[in-house]
């Protein structure tokens, strides 16, 4: 298994409105391309934090998976320009996770 930790900062007082557009577009956007979405999350403490985390069977998986979502119309016309209203995008973390052997998420 491989998991992504993506760590985002939405722009100030857009956090609601992200993990909206989250919840109801992009997320059954991407499960329905085949994407396994584990957990999303917004931060206790700061309130532009938005943390989500995906899993991978393996790299080829990932590629596959993101060709499926990210090279498409749908993903560049209609919800790239709305991830770009609401998210600073140069302040996103992106790390990629393999479980340990005792991960209960593994």
């Amino acid at each position: 298994m491989l998991f992504e930790l993506r760590q985002y900062w939405c722009k100030p007082g857009k956090r609601d409105e992200w993990a909206a557009y989250m919840d109801e577009t992009v997320m059954p956007y991407q499960v329905s391309k085949g994407m396994v979405v584990v957990a999303t999350f917004i931060d206790e403490e700061d309130p532009d934090h938005y943390v989500w985390i995906r899993r991978f069977e393996d790299e080829a998986d990932r590629e596959r998976l993101y060709k499926a979502v990210y090279e498409t119309e749908a993903w560049e016309n209609d919800m790239m320009p709305r991830v770009t209203e609401l998210l600073d995008r140069e302040k996103a973390i992106i790390n990629r996770l393999i479980p340990t052997p005792k991960s209960v998420i593994s």
